[in-house]
């Protein structure tokens, strides 16, 4: 199924953004590599005549963020400690202060089965450009995938025990969109 031209609002029952954390420093095997979902979100996709994107806007609410998983660790992650990392997740990004990320898309480079984005993301009150990997693994089915290091944005890694255990600078952040939805899956505007 082709997109129609015109304006798309894109929710997150369209998908989910997903960012990987990972564990770094002399304790890190006490620590866990973390998957971290995005719940709340909101995007603009445009599209041009002839089914090419023409502007992506996305809004990412941190407030939202809820650790689905964490892998590694003397112990299993439990409720408790994942409702506690993501309070700690939120005050690491400032998100009393820029509860809001925004991904604003400049070009994009179709290629076979996928292309590039590239975009201004804004975090933490600090905007850098960033460049989204993205494939199709299905029909109007889409992945973008792309790494982000918290220092460029300001962010200092969140670290415990004397920087002993740490996360690492450079986390990734997986998308994935289904744009099969018709009617009040995928709004047209």
């Amino acid at each position: 199924m082709a997109i129609d031209p015109g304006r798309h609002q894109l929710a997150a029952d369209h998908g989910r953004i997903v960012i990987r954390t990972f564990r770094d420093g002399l304790a890190s095997q006490a620590g866990h590599d973390l998957t971290i979902e995005l719940t709340r979100w909101t995007g603009e996709l445009s599209v041009a005549d002839g089914g090419s994107p023409a502007g992506l806007d996305v809004r990412m609410d941190l407030g939202s963020m809820v650790v689905r998983d964490g892998t590694g660790g003397l112990k299993p992650l439990t409720d408790r400690d994942k409702r506690e990392i993501a309070v700690n997740a939120r005050k690491v990004l400032g998100a009393d202060r820029n509860p809001e990320a925004t991904f604003s898309a400049r070009t994009f480079e179709p290629a076979s089965g996928g292309g590039v984005i590239a975009g201004n993301l804004t975090l933490a009150g600090t905007t850098r450009p960033v460049w989204l990997e993205i494939s199709q693994p299905g029909p109007d089915r889409y992945r973008a995938t792309t790494s982000v290091q918290q220092t460029q944005f300001g962010i200092k890694p969140y670290s415990a025990f004397l920087g002993a255990l740490k996360v690492r600078d450079s986390v990734d952040v997986e998308i994935d969109l289904d744009l099969s939805q018709d009617g009040e899956g995928m709004a047209k505007t």
